[in-house]
């Protein structure tokens, strides 16, 4: 894992997130049992949530695996940023199904990310995205205030695109 930018690796996994970064916390509704569940899980883990939200996504692997190199790119043209990542762990458990990466050498934050979705006792479906992070580039610290709003927008857009992933797949052609 030395390929990664930061120290505290895995602390997206147990919370709570570490001092001296930004923290994020965005949790969003996404459907109800334990189809939704699966639904849900197979589209953050074989990377379709991604890339239904408009982000490039290549991987080293079809799906998140602790170990998997990751490079997420989202903009257009001259305005394309690249983020290379790489899984630090995976959980596949009855009631969570999820992932988090960590930021490696180039990426333009410092820090980790996690997508995680969890079956509530009530049946709710929900997902979560957690992280910390702060600049590691030049550009990441001249934007100062405007990257956490980014984070949180993008965030929200990841919740939006999963519930509707888990809603086409509810879904039954005529």
């Amino acid at each position: 894992m030395s390929a990664l930018n930061y120290s505290e690796v895995g602390a997206t996994r147990p919370g709570p997130l570490p001092d001296g970064y930004h923290h994020l916390h965005h949790r969003t509704r996404v459907g109800h049992g334990r189809a939704d569940l699966a639904a849900a899980g197979a589209a953050v883990t074989d990377w379709r949530m991604h890339r239904n939200s408009g982000a490039r996504v290549r991987a080293s692997a079809a799906r998140a695996q602790a170990g998997v190199l990751v490079r997420v790119s989202i903009g257009i043209g001259p305005f394309r940023f690249t983020a290379p990542c790489l899984v630090v762990w995976a959980a596949y458990e009855s009631d969570r199904i999820g992932f988090g990466y960590g930021t490696r050498t180039g990426h333009p934050e410092r820090g980790e990310e996690s997508f995680v979705v969890e079956l509530a006792d009530d049946g709710t479906v929900w997902f979560t995205v957690m992280a910390f992070s702060r600049p590691a580039a030049w550009y990441a610290r001249l934007a100062g205030p405007v990257v956490p709003v980014l984070q949180r927008w993008y965030a929200r857009r990841l919740g939006t695109t999963l519930r509707r992933i888990v809603d086409e797949g509810r879904t039954t052609p005529l």
